[in-house]
């Protein structure tokens, strides 16, 4: 039995095979899923409905199960910063790295990108290409 909040088994299945440099792409309900991300990466589909899985909800899942090393936005070409980037920031403990849309789909069809969460948010921007860290000894 699974101790853990993170209890979904294709999701523990990807990240157990990733490593240090590995990527996830967590991303909205309007994100191209099929074009753009790795097409050898492991998908999940948690967009059941509109509005289901939010990504900062299942940010926070993510960030409790493996060591987050870097976090890239997807940023708007003009206008305000997301609101949901305030959101990411209060779960994270790095800085979020700002891309542009095109060259955020393009570091998303990476080679390193080894799982994409396909949810069912609504707030736009609302993608994030996570790096995986390096589980430290203790001791």
């Amino acid at each position: 039995m699974l101790k853990g909040r993170c209890t979904h088994p294709e999701i523990l299945a990807a990240l157990g095979a990733a490593g240090h440099g590995s990527q996830v792409l967590i991303a909205d309900g309007n994100y191209p899923f099929s074009t753009g991300a790795n097409p050898a990466a492991q998908r999940v589909y948690l967009n059941l409905t509109r509005g289901f899985a939010p990504v900062d909800e299942v940010l926070a899942v993510i960030a409790e199960t493996v060591p987050i090393e870097a976090a890239h936005v997807m940023m708007p070409s003009a206008g305000p910063e997301p609101a949901i980037f305030e959101a990411f920031r209060a779960i994270l403990d790095v800085p979020l790295q700002p891309l542009e849309r095109f060259a955020f789909y393009e570091a998303a069809r990476s080679p390193n990108v080894t799982l994409v969460i396909a949810t069912g948010e609504q707030r736009v921007y609302a993608n994030i290409l996570l790096t995986i860290g390096v589980v430290w000894p203790e001791g």
